[in-house]
């Protein structure tokens, strides 16, 4: 499991977030700090398509910053760790104010099927699970495939493995109100697709966790 860390979040003016674009040596967990609550989900998710990650920006979007930020970390440490301790081979990291829980796609699917393998649906129960202890949560389920084969089958399929992570987990009793899914295809890589070994790292599915905006408002002022 990667090292988790709780960042705050800092307000900062219009034109901070714009140069923000242009400071490639930040990491995303450094920019989603910067931007704090005066960004909101359009610029989170711009700043995350940037660094290439979606999941990334997604929870960048939903951060609020100051006390209520350090009050939604601690919940998100809690969270974490029990993920991690009921999800063997799942990467479990801390971003922000929220999680991401990347599965390779070998842990939920066949090779180049949409449907959730039997053995692995306890990943799944175990990650609904978690979602039932924490109500004030919402997800973003983002598929991704490797480089090989045509971009739109690549960008259908990982659209389809998506969409049926969310399935299992609103089967096992998520209400769909908290699930959002998208598929992107090859095009956010995190290994090269010229290895074996770089393809299966690409083909994943990643799950951004993030306070619901019910639970940022009543945050709110404090």
């Amino acid at each position: 499991m990667r090292a988790m860390r709780v960042l705050p979040g800092r307000a900062v003016s219009f034109a901070a977030i714009l140069s923000l674009g242009a400071c490639a040596s930040f990491t995303t967990q450094q920019k989603g700090a910067m931007v704090g609550a005066a960004t909101g989900a359009v610029a989170g998710g711009a700043i995350g398509r940037a660094n290439g990650s979606t999941a990334k920006g997604a929870i960048i979007g939903a951060m609020v910053g100051g006390v209520a930020g350090g009050i939604i970390g601690r919940q998100m440490d809690k969270q974490a760790a029990e993920i991690a301790g009921k999800i063997p081979g799942a990467t479990v990291e801390r971003v922000g104010e929220g999680i991401q829980v990347t599965f390779e796609s070998g842990l939920l699917f066949d090779f180049d099927s949409d449907r959730v393998r039997g053995e692995a649906g306890t990943n799944l129960r175990n990650l609904a699970s978690s979602l039932d202890e924490y109500p004030n949560t919402d997800l973003l389920i983002v598929g991704h495939t490797d480089g090989d084969g045509p971009a739109d089958y690549n960008e259908d399929l990982s659209s389809r493995r998506a969409r049926a992570s969310a399935d299992y987990l609103e089967s096992r009793g998520v209400d769909r109100r908290r699930l959002r899914t998208a598929g992107r295809g090859e095009r956010e890589p995190v290994a090269t697709n010229e290895s074996d070994n770089g393809r299966e790292r690409n083909r994943r599915v990643e799950v951004a966790i993030y306070a619901n905006e019910a639970y940022r408002n009543s945050l709110r002022g404090r």
